[in-house]
Parts: structure tokens; sequence; C-alpha cells
């Protein structure tokens, strides 16, 4: 049996938007095959990336957030987070979502991974970062539009909630279970 020569690195011949909005663009982009000799249109969700804070205080709770997702038509539990701004830093991000969010700050900080949140359709990143004993400053700075109901639940209880899928948020889920890795010393983070 002949070893296969691995999937082909497609090249990128064009693109083109096809709606622009708030929060994304939808983009056409054109790939050609040179092993099959084909070019085929995909479509691509354009966005900018994201950040997903996991705030644990100094007794060893999580701080969440639950609040209604148009997307599933229904409310979500989740750890804070939002979209990075142009030329922001992942890590500062994350520090300004969970203060503007939830009024929590805190620290040290940690990086604990980046993720692609769907990489067949998306191209934007999803990136974790970890608070350490955060606490409760100052008062929310929610969007006009949010709504957000906050709360702190002991960490444990929160990963059983990811593994049983009360939590399904998966960008969550992930960013969950790097903090376990994190906390059970096999996790790599990088402190800033």
């Amino acid at each position: 049996m002949t070893p296969s020569p691995g999937p082909e690195r497609l090249e990128r011949v064009g693109e083109s938007p096809l709606a622009t909005t708030r929060i994304l663009e939808l983009r056409n982009v054109r790939f050609r095959s040179s092993r099959r000799g084909t070019e085929n249109d995909y479509t691509v969700i354009a966005a900018p990336d994201w950040v997903n804070v996991i705030a644990l205080t100094a007794d060893g709770r999580l701080v969440l957030v639950r609040q209604f997702r148009f997307g599933i038509d229904d409310f979500s539990l989740e750890i804070p987070g939002g979209v990075i701004e142009p030329g922001e830093d992942p890590v500062e991000a994350g520090q300004r979502e969970l203060r503007e969010e939830t009024g929590f700050a805190g620290g040290p900080v940690h990086l604990l991974g980046s993720v692609h949140p769907n990489p067949a359709i998306q191209n934007n990143r999803c990136h974790l970062v970890l608070v350490e004993n955060a606490e409760l400053r100052g008062a929310t700075e929610w969007d006009p539009e949010e709504d957000i109901e906050v709360t702190t639940v002991q960490a444990d209880e929160v990963l059983a909630w990811a593994r049983s899928g009360r939590i399904t948020h998966s960008l969550v889920v992930c960013g969950l279970f790097m903090f376990e890795q994190w906390r059970a010393g096999r996790g790599c983070a990088r402190s800033v």
C-alpha cells in the first residue's frame, strides 16, 4: 500500500464580501486545488478575535454569567467574555471584559491558551485567560444590549456542570477544561 501524501494545502485565489454586520463579515473565498485541477468557492465568517475569562476567587469559586443568547433562543451559563478590540492584547481584553461584565478584577493573570472556534468556516481565535484572586471591585459597565446575571460557584461544581452538559457553550467548556489542567499542574499558562 502506497502511503498517502497527506492533504493538500489549497491556494487562496480571491475573495469578496457577501454581507457585513456589526460583529462579523461573511466572505466568499475562492481556493484552487492544483492536485485536482479545480477551483471552488467557500463561505468564511471573518470575525474579530474573542476572549473568555476564567475568574477564580481566593476561596475557589468561579465567576459565571447567565444571559439570553439569540442563536439558541434561550439562556446560557458561561464565563465572562467578549470581543477583543483592534490592537488590544488578549490578556488586557480579558481583564476589561471581566470588569465590564461582572465588576470583578484580580491577579495574577495567565493566558491559558488560544483556540480556533470553528476553523471550517471561521478565521478568528478565542483566547482563554485566567484571573486569580478575583474579587468584586466595582460596578458593571454593560453594553446597551447586555443584561447579565453574575454569580460565583465552587470550581469543582462548575467543572462537573461542564462534564454533565449543564454548561453547553463549547468555548466555555474548552476554557474550563484548560483551567482544570492548569489547576492540576499540567497546563501551560503564561503569566503576565
